[in-house]
């Protein structure tokens, strides 16, 4: 068994990381520079996606550029000052697309999402938080015939894994509209996907599961990882190094400088999105997710907040976020007419994310790994730590982890 672990990274990847090798009678250990509950893990919509199982490195992702630009109205962000980064990942994403490429992403990940709301559903049990996961599907609208017509046969064709859809019925119809002052021309719901109620609940139930079951927690930054004696030693930037038997990297974006000093290659982007959130007002609380699908932008009613999120910013992490794209958003919620009451806040995050829209689940000696999940990392957070726990106590995974490891990347 793997006696001792340091686990880099607090996001919700990497406590479910820690949490599962506890469960396993690992010794585990957590450094993270910061408090919790401010990256990508914490600002999403909340929604876990059993459907999105096709790689969005795809043809038809590539083909669909430029009607997405943000220059255009869309949610897809190219800055020309960050070219120098989006660029050569781009041309990773054009290779990762290829049809052989996409259909093998698509069943390593249709097989991973297959296990995602039945971790999760461990996880939440084993912290006494059973109730943080509501599986009521959501809701995807279209405000134009046109667009209903297009997007209803779209999701009709589509591979949406465990889930499924339907028409909306009368009575949701009513209710959705309800929502909005612009009319309603289309909508769908979703059964089998779920939503998380409450992501900074979500953080501390999972961090007050790890004390309690004895985990150690240190506020600093990892800034190398050297194996030596058999084992990991982690250089902190302050304080003396610690030493465990594995160190995991699942530090999100920061993890692609971690990995190489041990000789791996992960041609991480720090993908940004933008949310703004506010007072729910009228916005029913039971309400799944809904997704205006003619403006890109999820929509997701929380314990005591609303939160509208969208774009996708291909930039550095260090960027300064463009108040534009948190303009937009707004603009979006103003125009709908939709419940988000002052004082509106805006957020950006950064989705650690890799050219073939795959995350990165695997071991090299005494280094294992955790990151790059993407647009799906509250998703496969859970399912991603009991598989990792399982290599690292040569267990079977829950799901082939072949297709996963930064190998790919030679």
């Amino acid at each position: 068994m793997t006696a001792t672990a340091i686990v880099i990274g607090d996001g919700v990847v990497a406590l479910n990381v820690a949490l599962a090798l506890q469960r396993r009678g690992t010794q585990v250990t957590i450094v993270a520079p910061d408090a919790p509950w401010r990256g990508a893990s914490w600002g999403n919509a909340g929604h876990i996606a059993v459907e999105q199982v096709e790689p969005l490195a795809s043809l038809a992702t590539v083909t669909s550029v430029p009607r997405r630009l943000f220059s255009r109205g869309g949610a897809l962000a190219l800055p020309p000052r960050a070219i120098r980064t989006w660029l050569p990942f781009t041309l990773r994403l054009l290779r990762a697309a290829a049809p052989a490429r996409f259909a093998r992403g698509k069943v390593a990940l249709s097989a991973m999402l297959a296990t995602a709301i039945p971790a999760w559903q461990r996880v939440l049990a084993a912290a006494g938080r059973g109730d943080l996961l509501r599986v009521a599907g959501h809701f995807v609208v279209w405000e134009t015939p046109e667009s209903a017509a297009r997007g209803q046969a779209a999701w009709a064709a589509a591979d949406t894994g465990t889930a499924t859809c339907r028409p909306a019925t009368p009575d949701e119809l009513a209710r959705l509209q309800a929502l909005t002052t612009v009319p309603i021309a289309g909508a769908i719901r979703f059964e089998g996907s779920g939503q998380i109620v409450d992501t900074a609940a979500l953080g501390t139930a999972l961090l007050g599961q790890f004390v309690a079951s004895g985990g150690t927690m240190i506020r600093t930054r990892a800034s190398a990882i050297v194996e030596a004696d058999g084992g990991a030693r982690v250089v902190l930037e302050q304080g003396a190094p610690i030493e465990a038997a594995v160190a995991v990297v699942a530090a999100g974006a920061a993890s692609a400088a971690l990995v190489k000093a041990v000789g791996l290659t992960a041609p991480l982007i720090a993908e940004r999105g933008y949310h703004v959130e506010g007072d729910p007002g009228d916005w029913p609380a039971d309400l799944p997710p809904v997704v205006f699908e003619d403006r890109s932008m999820i929509v997701t009613r929380f314990a005591d907040r609303l939160r509208a999120a969208s774009i996708v910013e291909f930039a550095r992490a260090d960027m300064a976020p463009d108040p534009r794209k948190s303009a937009r958003i707004r603009a979006h919620v103003a125009a709908l007419g939709l419940s988000l009451a002052p004082p509106v806040e805006p957020w950006m995050g950064a989705r650690p994310t890799l050219p073939d829209y795959l995350p990165a689940i695997g071991r090299r000696g005494a280094v294992a790994y955790a990151f790059g999940h993407q647009h799906l990392g509250l998703t496969l957070a859970a399912t991603s730590g009991e598989a990792l726990a399982a290599l690292l106590h040569d267990a079977p995974p829950p799901f082939d982890l072949s297709p996963f490891t930064l190998d790919r990347f030679r």
